[in-house]
């Protein structure tokens, strides 16, 4: 039989795996969350820009079990990992650990409260930036809610804990985004990420295409108009090419004077290289995730 397994009683025991020793009893460090609380909204934004180093964003606790294991990671396995991250990794600009489809699937699959996994998260990292996926208009549903409930639903998600709004339209409908990212400048001391979603080919020559260049940086500039901390630009399908982000960046950049958070799936599995494009093209944010949750439909490790 194997060397790593004995058959005791007709039952498998299988040998304890080996851990490596860590000291987790030391002092969780100031971290973007700290920044936050001490600045604000637009002394953080001015403190992303005035960063030399790449920003990253870990989706390990949203969208890469969102992406890979049908949103089922249970608020148990997060817990046992709350407090090392708040202790080692204080580096983040942000963990994307709540919206998206994981309320919905807490409460329907999982028979979890969504509010307290984000109670009991904020409570074991009190220092890195919590970031949400918000639908704008949409908020964590599935269809248009009124204006009133949006505004309590952000209103509360930002006591609970939530820190960074993340707002998209799957249309790219401004008008479906402007009530959200108002509210969270209203209401909140929170940061409004307004989200470009990208599709098609930028960096296709063809005069008469829709999604070319002008398309992206109209948009850029309606949703800073609108009121943006920063921007996403949220590439769901894995489509942006490293040349045409070496393309896109930089343009985007020139269009507005907000920070650019690039947001990829690794569907291709050559979105890596699009990572780095990004970044030599001066890319303030990337997303990515851990190693065992990255790649395929999720984001690049």
């Amino acid at each position: 039989g194997s060397p790593d397994v004995r058959v005791m009683d007709a039952d498998r025991e299988f040998r304890k795996p080996a851990v490596p020793s860590f000291d987790n009893n030391i002092d969780i460090p100031e971290g973007t969350k700290t920044l936050l609380d001490r600045l604000g909204p637009e002394g953080l934004v001015q403190w992303i820009k005035s960063q030399n180093n790449i920003l990253y964003t870990d989706t390990t606790l949203r969208d890469a079990h969102q992406s890979l294991l049908a949103t089922r990671m249970r608020t148990h396995d997060m817990e046992k990992i709350a407090q090392g991250l708040a202790r080692h990794h204080p580096q983040l600009f942000s963990l994307e650990m709540w919206g998206g489809a994981t309320f919905d699937v807490a409460m329907r699959f999982l028979h979890e409260c969504p509010w307290k996994r984000l109670q009991m998260l904020r409570e074991a990292i009190p220092n890195i930036l919590f970031q949400m996926l918000f639908r704008g208009a949409n908020g964590v549903g599935y269809k248009a809610y009124p204006d009133n409930l949006i505004e309590r639903f952000i209103e509360e998600s930002w006591k609970n804990g939530i820190d960074v709004f993340r707002i998209f339209d799957s249309l790219n409908w401004v008008e479906g985004m402007r009530k959200s990212i108002q509210v969270v400048r209203e209401r909140t001391g929170g940061i409004a990420e307004a989200t470009i979603c990208y599709t098609g080919d930028v960096s296709n020559p063809d005069p008469d295409y829709k999604f070319n260049l002008d398309y992206y940086l109209d948009l850029a500039r309606q949703l800073e108009d609108a009121g943006a901390h920063t921007l996403a630009l949220k590439d769901m399908a894995g489509l942006l090419k490293p040349y045409a982000a070496e393309l896109l960046i930089p343009a985007l950049k020139k269009a507005v004077d907000l920070p650019i958070h690039l947001h990829t799936h690794d569907t291709s599995s050559m979105q890596s290289a699009t990572l780095l494009k990004a970044i030599e093209a001066d890319v303030d944010i990337v997303d990515v995730c851990m190693s065992s949750m990255s790649g395929l439909t999720s984001q690049p490790s």
